[in-house]
């Protein structure tokens, strides 16, 4: 059934954390979001939340207690460059654990409630931060900390991935955590260099990491057969009580960071069947990932809200034709094959494949 509610946690980010001059991650792209939001004309079946600031309990689940000390301190001191992609100001420790507490207010909104699909409308985006470490435009890990929680609570997460790059973060803090199943599509060869799909999880907790390399030019098609073919199976069978989605919009076909070729349309397909895999309704929750062309992020966000709230709303149309099929398909074969292999004790065979 279609959720009846949009449950909006944020916005986040509009203000706080100011840009350097030319950054694609920049204010603008929270607008962006909302602007979508406010096509759909939804009324009373949009749930604004407020978004708390994290605690460092609910960070430090993730997160390693010293990292955040020195985080905040960094920011507190007004903050530089964290690397050549990744900076901080004065205020954005403040910006950073509340984009994070908006994806903990989010689910607990669901959780009562029991119905409805949940957007987490913040920034910076957190899915390269690791357990230690910022990159990748990235300070602390939005969906990590909100799996977290859930874990903590006894529940077992599906993170569904669809930005453009791997998010090399989340994967990290729940490599040994067989209660976490991440799955991720992305760009490959890209930044920041993992996700190849020999990279399955540790002893501990084998084959709750999928990763789905694909090739530049890939389309709609192409991603849908991935998460429907590939991962579809294993997601049966891990059985989640939530699903969490790295909503990044960058691999549209108008991004300026990536050679994806996706539409709209594709991001409203892609909702659909990941909805499939939560239990039932309230338990499926998106957190703003990348995205830096702003009217295609607007778009992406309408159609893919739209598809999830079973109303209709004009986009692009899907798109077809796009390499990577076989490699979709090969991605779960060496899977199958790491994980069989891995839990028979022997070491992982060397694939034939480029990543």
């Amino acid at each position: 059934m279609p959720a009846p509610l949009l449950i909006l946690a944020g916005p986040v980010g509009e203000h706080g954390h100011p840009s350097p001059p030319g950054h694609p991650e920049r204010p603008g792209r929270v607008g962006a979001v909302m602007a979508g939001v406010a096509d759909l004309h939804l009324g009373r079946e949009l749930v604004m939340v407020p978004a708390p600031l994290a605690t460092v309990e609910e960070l430090g689940r993730v997160h390693a207690p010293g990292y955040l000390t020195e985080l905040e301190g960094f920011c507190r001191g007004g903050g530089g460059n964290i690397d050549p992609d990744t900076y901080a100001t004065g205020d954005s420790w403040t910006t950073a654990a509340r984009a994070a507490g908006a994806g903990l207010a989010a689910v607990t909104l669901l959780g009562e409630k029991g119905e409805g699909v949940g957007l987490v409308v913040a920034r910076p985006p957190g899915h390269h931060a690791e357990r230690d470490r910022a990159m990748g435009f990235c300070l602390l890990n939005n969906v990590a900390v909100a799996a977290g929680a859930l874990r903590a609570a006894g529940e077992r997460v599906l993170i569904v991935d669809w930005d453009l790059h791997h998010g090399n973060g989340t994967q990290s803090i729940f490599w040994d955590d067989p209660g976490v199943l991440y799955v991720s599509t992305h760009q490959w060869p890209l930044f920041p260099g993992t996700g190849s799909a020999l990279e399955v999880g540790s002893d501990r907790a084998l084959g709750t990491t999928l990763n789905i390399p694909l090739p530049a030019g890939a389309t709609g098609d192409v991603l849908r057969t991935a998460l429907e073919e590939v991962a579809g199976p294993v997601v049966e069978r891990f059985a989640p009580d939530w699903v969490l989605v790295s909503c990044g919009f960058d691999a549209h076909r108008a991004d300026p960071l990536g050679d994806l070729a996706l539409s709209s349309g594709d991001f409203a397909r892609l909702a659909a069947v990941v909805r499939q895999f939560a239990p039932r309704d309230g338990r499926m929750v998106l957190f703003l990932e990348g995205g830096y062309d702003l009217r295609a992020m607007r778009t992406s966000t309408a159609a893919t809200l739209g598809a999830l709230l079973g109303g209709s709303w004009g986009t692009e149309e899907e798109t077809f034709g796009g390499p990577g099929l076989e490699d979709v398909r090969l991605a779960g074969k060496v899977h199958e094959r790491v994980v069989r292999r891995q839990g028979e004790g022997g070491s992982p065979p060397v694939a034939d494949v480029s990543w």
